[in-house]
């Protein structure tokens, strides 16, 4: 409050630590933890459970200053302000409705938020019927009892009744001409569309935990003590960085081959890096290019996971199909196609068939004349390569296995088969393998990866700088059509990707849903199908400065973004209850006309608008900036608050009362279009 010396405005504050306490016990309740989104929820309602306190403190006062009683102020502030305190509520809550039930990943993932926020709006909203009056009727004092005002109390008095006068000027310049404010509107509306369609999209914000993960891969036909080489040349470079502070390193990573490898780094806190940790990929992506026979792909962890599928990189692209030629050939096709395009980095497969082996070709011709059939030839080979347990030895507590294999010296080159003998079944004697057989290189598979029992390849990439997560997944998809895959090789999104999908489907749905939700609830309150209509005009504005604060921070339209422009529906609309319950009370009880009673209750609310916004504002200032490890994650959502709330506010006090006149003056055609015509009787027509 701007009351003097401010005193009026800790009957405010106190709502705060009540409504945080009973929500602290709602949510041990309801079994939920204090995680990233629970923490969010609360942190972002700090801003505006004060609101509806304000409201009700200011209204108590408007009557202290009239020389009524504090109890009496109390009661007639309450009792006028009671209705619209149910109203901005419950339409708050009410755009939790459609979240609170829906399923799938949104549902599961913010339904802990909308919980934990819903409680703390409810909560505040009931201590400002009751505990807020009573205190008022207590504590609450006229500005005279105070003493002279201070010095910063009156400059700010001053300032307020200077913004006052300049409002109501602007006012009645836009009460003159509607239609130019019409205009705004609809062209905000439109704007909105095309904002919300131009904007790039992703799914979660990336953020820097400290932690990034590596996978390195080498060629498919690499020995184990080589592949251990190649990696240490890796860790010594990883290592030496000077924003890492420690990272662990191990062979047979992905699929348990022995190509490929993992590393685990930990970075040096921001303040002694000062690098983000993409800056710090793309530095340690540029020391390890120049290696030889291994590459380095590193991604950021995240504190939210999704999708349940690991692979090198941070998003996949799955092909599936029966036919191991064609998956082979279309995977290493579009493989190709997708490293060339500069939206994505690190683009590689999980396809395993570059696999080196020897194939024995057998001469049966020459095998049978010499007394040596096949089945001596496969027990030979395994004899020598298999590892066969050929005895026990038993001691007196314990047991040996004797296993028989060939010198391990001769097992890592291929040419220790010219060294094989097989003995023939007729003469006894030992004859050279090679008499009988001949030796040729092939191509293994060392793995074949399945999905949905049908054999798959999938394709990892990782987001160029300044690639958006919608862009990337378009710019795949068409590159994907660009092949013309046969019906029998079938493409898909894995993991985060397909999730992302998915969710920019469902997210216009949950929209109209809230918005369905809210009119519904409005509807109910008003008992009206018309004055709603008005309330949610406000809606266009805000989410016009949410996407203009998003596109001017260079933000993403992530998930998290969206649910701050929910939850604007819910905050927004309050600008407008604020002036429509008010002005149909002035309509109602002492007869004045629409453009009258839409005046004087723009100029009496105005101080609770601007009080409740700032509130609200500077409470999602924090997140807006971003303090603090990880808080990439809720940085979106303070921005799009804050843009919504500014530009919501420069437009929603001249638009809402142009469209509350404009929807008036329908329903009183449409009310006198509908009133039946009453034929006069021919009496009274003839004296006429």
């Amino acid at each position: 409050m701007t009351t003097n010396r401010f005193s009026n405005a800790q009957f405010g504050i106190v709502i705060l630590p009540l409504a945080l306490a009973a929500t602290f016990g709602g949510m041990y309740l309801f079994h939920y933890s204090l995680d990233n989104l629970s923490l969010m929820a609360i942190t972002i309602s700090v801003g505006f459970v004060v609101d509806d306190a304000i409201v009700v403190i200011e209204n108590v006062y408007r009557y202290i200053e009239q020389g009524e009683s504090g109890l009496r102020a109390a009661l007639q502030g309450a009792r006028q302000i009671g209705f619209t305190i149910v109203s901005m509520t419950t339409s708050l809550v009410a755009v939790f409705i459609p979240l609170l039930f829906m399923g799938g990943l949104i549902g599961r993932l913010f339904h802990e938020f909308a919980v934990t926020l819903s409680m703390a709006v409810l909560v505040s909203g009931m201590l400002s019927l009751t505990l807020t009056p009573m205190m008022c009727s207590r504590f609450l004092r006229a500005e005279s009892s105070y003493g002279k005002p201070g010095m910063f109390y009156r400059a700010c008095e001053r300032s307020f009744q200077w913004l006052l006068g300049g409002y109501q000027t602007v006012l009645r310049w836009v009460l003159r001409h509607q239609i130019f404010m019409l205009v705004v509107f609809f062209a905000t509306l439109v704007t909105t569309v095309c904002l919300y369609l131009f904007v790039s999209k992703g799914f979660f914000p990336q953020q820097d935990t400290g932690v990034l993960m590596g996978t390195t891969e080498a060629a498919q036909d690499i020995s184990f003590p080589a592949m251990a080489q190649l990696q240490k040349e890796v860790l010594k470079i990883v290592a030496v960085h000077p924003a890492v502070e420690s990272v662990a390193s191990f062979v047979s990573g992905t699929g348990g081959v022995v190509n490929s490898g993992r590393m685990f780094i930990t970075l040096k806190p921001m303040r002694q890096r000062r690098l983000r940790a993409e800056q710090v990929i793309g530095q340690l992506r540029a020391s390890t290019a120049h290696l030889r026979g291994i590459s380095l792909i590193l991604q950021a962890s995240q504190d939210i996971r999704v999708g349940g599928r690991f692979s090198r990189a941070q998003f996949q692209y799955a092909l599936q199909s029966t036919d191991l030629n064609q998956l082979n050939h279309f995977s290493n096709a579009l493989r190709d196609n997708l490293r060339k395009n500069p939206l994505l980095q690190d683009v590689n497969s999980d396809q395993q068939t570059g696999g080196l082996q020897a194939n024995v070709v057998i001469d049966r011709d020459a095998a049978s004349r010499l007394g040596i059939s096949p089945a001596a030839i496969d027990n030979t080979l395994y004899d020598a390569f298999g590892q066969r347990q050929v005895s026990t030895l038993y001691r007196r507590f314990n047991q040996h296995y004797v296993v028989l294999e060939a010198d391990p010296a001769f097992l890592s080159d291929p040419s220790s088969l010219e060294k094989i003998y097989v003995k023939s079944s007729t003469s006894g004697r030992l004859i050279p393998l090679s008499t009988v057989a001949k030796f040729q290189p092939g191509n293994a598979y060392l793995s074949v990866n399945h999905q949905g029992q049908f054999p798959s390849v999938t394709l990892s990439f990782n987001l160029a700088p300044g690639a958006s997560l919608g862009q990337a997944t378009a710019s795949v998809q068409r590159a994907v059509d660009e092949l013309h895959l046969p019906a029998t090789v079938q493409g898909s999104f894995q993991g985060t990707a397909q999730l992302f999908k998915a969710s920019a489907q469902s997210l216009p749905i949950l929209v109209i849903a809230a918005l369905i939700a809210v009119y519904i609830v409005l509807g109910m309150l008003y008992e009206s199908l018309i004055h709603p209509l008005t309330i949610l005009s406000t809606l266009p504005s805000a989410g016009l400065g949410a996407l203009l604060a998003l596109i001017v921070t260079r933000s993403e339209l992530s998930l998290v973004s969206f649910i701050g422009i929910i939850l604007l529906m819910g905050i927004v609309k309050k600008n407008a209850i604020l002036m429509i319950d008010f002005a149909l009370e002035a309509e109602r009880h002492e007869n004045a006309s629409p453009e009258e009673a839409i005046y004087r209750a723009c100029s009496i609310r105005f101080r609770p608008i601007m009080m409740t916004t700032l509130a609200a504002m500077f409470g999602a200032v924090p997140l807006a900036i971003g303090m603090g490890t990880g808080s990439e994650l809720r940085q979106p959502l303070g921005v799009s608050i804050v843009g919504g709330l500014i530009v919501s506010q420069a437009l929603t006090l001249f638009s809402t009362p142009v469209v509350y006149l404009t929807i008036e003056r329908l329903r009183q055609r449409f009310a006198a279009w509908r009133r039946p015509v009453i034929p006069q009787p021919r009496a009274a027509m003839a004296d006429a």
